[in-house]
């Protein structure tokens, strides 16, 4: 039995689930997210999203939990939204941007310039003595985290000085370098 899959979705104020056929619409402040379900019943009671399976075969149990968690995802996403924050590590690595371009320079022979969704707003922060970090915000969790994957992917965070790209809070599994 799914414990997660069990557990009822608070609909916050402001916010409006549709359900039509196997797609569920969620509105809210920020934007409007859709998402198709299959193999699971999606009811909408009075201020509560409940997720129920028919059977209990492998798959819907699989599917049971996955579907709620994703519900949540987009109704949290409508009404508060999703913020990613990356830091560069290391020494000459900037990052700027001008609208929904981002600007980065990571030690390579030219600048990558990335052109950002309309959907995820960018913002970059460079204080003085500190790493330069690059904040993205949407209504879309997996949009935010695959923009964010792909930024960190251009410099992935190296085991032995730190150089890179990563997450604000994220802990490098540090390695020592050669013995004399």
């Amino acid at each position: 039995m799914s414990r997660i899959g069990n557990n009822p979705v608070a609909i916050p104020e402001g916010v409006t689930v549709d359900v039509k056929d196997s797609v569920v619409t969620v509105k809210g402040k920020l934007g409007e997210l859709t998402q198709e379900f299959d193999t699971v019943e999606i009811k909408v009671e009075e201020s509560n999203v409940l997720v129920t399976r028919s059977s209990d075969t492998k798959d819907q149990k699989a599917k049971h939990g996955l579907y709620r968690a994703l519900l949540n995802n987009m109704i949290k996403g409508v009404s508060k939204g999703w913020t990613k924050e990356l830091e560069l590590v290391g020494v000459g690595y900037r990052a700027s941007n001008q609208g929904q371009k981002l600007d980065l320079a990571l030690g390579f022979s030219h600048n990558i310039i990335l052109d950002l969704a309309p959907e995820v707003k960018v913002e970059t922060v460079t204080e003085k003595g500190k790493n330069p970090i690059v904040k993205l915000t949407s209504h879309d969790k997996q949009l935010v985290g695959q923009v964010a994957a792909k930024i960190r992917g251009f410099r992935r965070p190296e085991p032995y000085k730190g150089k890179g790209i990563k997450f604000v809070g994220e802990v490098i599994r540090r390695k020592a370098g050669k013995s004399a």
